[in-house]
């Protein structure tokens, strides 16, 4: 399998938990849902996002699944720099900033392997 595939399929489960269980998502990723009661619109935005790119990366063929293969690295490389800015910043602690920038950064790799292995007819 792809492991643009992969991350399509996490992707679609991760935005079906943040969309429908906001809490517990945010629980999953070490927020603090209950001290920002804002957080559930902001965790259904992001679980949107991700299940509208995995369906998109399942559902691509050729050119199209290239680009949604980069836009999706492009969103992990933000996600990384969150997680990261958060930290940084304050919002989190510095071992959730690590939680959240690492799998964020494995995602950009997987990603770029995904390409990588496309280009060459490899999958």
């Amino acid at each position: 399998m792809n492991p643009v595939t992969g991350l399509a399929l996490g992707r679609i489960a991760i935005g079906l938990l943040s969309f429908l269980c906001p809490a517990l998502a945010a629980k999953l990723f070490r927020l603090d849902a209950e001290a920002n009661p804002q957080s559930p619109y902001l965790s259904r935005m992001f679980g949107s996002r991700e299940i509208a790119l995995g369906a998109a990366a399942l559902t691509a063929r050729g050119t199209t699944w290239r680009n949604v293969a980069i836009a999706g690295i492009a969103v992990d490389a933000a996600d990384a720099a969150s997680g990261y800015l958060a930290g940084r910043d304050g919002y989190v602690s510095k071992p959730t900033s690590a939680f959240l920038t690492a799998p964020a950064l494995g995602a950009v790799a997987a990603g770029l392997a995904g390409l990588w292995i496309s280009r060459r007819g490899l999958s």
